[in-house]
């Protein structure tokens, strides 16, 4: 059924939590701190809104104690500024 819908199948199995847990945990950061909080008149407000969020806030202002307390843009921008010196 999922391959006649173009969808591809979790690698995980059914019972394993750590799995989705990366993304469990991003999922709860953008409903804690913008879906919940919003209501969208429309699917094409909601993805506009989520993408903003994404691109203004969690990648540019939002630290995370896996990058060291960096935000992604930071990360992002050493990795590129270390590509052009190679």
């Amino acid at each position: 059924m999922l391959e006649e819908l173009g969808i591809r199948q979790s690698v995980g199995r059914t019972g394993i939590c750590y799995d989705n847990a990366l993304a469990e945990s991003w999922n709860g950061t953008l409903k804690v701190e913008l879906v919940h909080r919003t209501v969208y008149p429309s699917r094409d407000q909601a993805r506009a809104d989520i993408a903003r969020w994404i691109e203004l806030r969690y990648n540019k202002t939002r630290l995370h104690s896996g990058l060291g307390y960096r935000t992604p843009q930071e990360v992002m921008d050493e990795f590129l500024n270390g590509q052009e010196a190679a």
